[in-house]
């Protein structure tokens, strides 16, 4: 039986039973998304690497932002208080001419972070990906080599890392240096969360400080990748319609704020080595099969 790829499932033609396939896809795509958006092991990689596995071809750059979406919807709910309270703390600095306070500079850490990708990701869409992203980028191959490198990162990280900072103590110049490092997710197999772990965990983070910034961080970063998408997934084949859509968003959001949760109360007791490991193991399993044919 050939593929069936996610982009061919056209309701008219299908009916019922395409309906029923494009929301299984939908639903097994978010929790994927879900699962992967905010642990250091990249959801973009899996968006491309598990469907792919499973026959079903590559969904596309529009679906996979789409899906951050029900991402995004988690992680405002999770951390709705702390943004609050960021939100008071700026609009209180502003009013009074200080912005010394700790969720001042937080704030302004954060708004300074997404400068960065901001930028960079409109170079990109604009100058490199659409003629290159596709074919090299996105490749089986080039998502296992980026992998093997970020392992090795982190690894780095977890040996060097002195792990004394909290968010206390955050800056705006360390906002911009982790916003920098966010830059790089823009190619596919780096994963945000973990490249900013990565570089806070370098920088002297403690690992559950440096995990609640990095969701803090990507927060204007996969909104703003997530709404530039939905028109166009919307009028497209893309997941198989609205219904599939709404599925897909709805199954992201929930794995999402399950991920959320493990992950802090994880690092607060345990290290990152589980993540080196396992980004090593599957960027040898993307090669492996980019290199036997099997994969693209």
């Amino acid at each position: 039986m050939p593929p069936i790829h996610l982009a061919a499932l056209n309701l008219t033609d299908h009916g019922a039973t395409g309906l029923a396939l494009a929301c299984w896809h939908a639903l097994v795509l978010g929790i994927v998304q879900g699962f992967t958006e905010f642990l250091p092991i990249s959801s973009t990689a899996h968006l491309k690497a598990v469907p792919v596995l499973l026959g079903w071809g590559d969904p596309g750059v529009a679906v996979t932002a789409v899906l951050q979406l029900g991402s995004i919807g988690a992680v405002l709910a999770y951390f709705r208080k702390d943004l609050r309270q960021l939100g008071l703390g700026l609009l209180q600095g502003l009013q009074q001419g200080n912005l010394n306070a700790p969720e001042a500079q937080l704030g302004l850490a954060i708004v300074a972070g997404t400068v960065p990708i901001l930028v960079a990701g409109l170079a990109v869409r604009l100058f490199f990906y659409e003629a290159y992203g596709a074919s090299v980028l996105r490749s089986l191959a080039g998502i296992g080599v980026v992998s093997i490198v970020m392992a090795a990162l982190l690894a780095l990280a977890e040996r060097l890392g002195r792990r004394r900072h909290g968010l206390g103590q955050v800056s705006v110049t360390a906002g911009w240096l982790l916003g920098l490092a966010q830059m790089l997710a823009l190619v596919p197999g780096v994963s945000r969360s973990g490249s900013t772990l990565t570089a806070a965990l370098l920088m002297g983070w403690q690992r559950a400080a440096a995990a609640r910034f990095s969701f803090l961080l990507g927060i204007p970063a996969i909104t703003m990748a997530g709404l530039a998408e939905v028109k166009e997934s919307l009028t497209s084949p893309g997941l198989g319609g609205v219904l599939p859509l709404v599925v897909g968003v709805l199954s992201a959001a929930l794995s999402s704020w399950l991920a959320i949760a493990w992950l802090l109360r994880f690092l607060q007791q345990h290290s990152t080595w589980v993540f080196v490991v396992y980004r090593l193991g599957f960027g040898v399993l993307l090669v492996a099969v980019s290199v036997g044919g099997s994969g693209g």
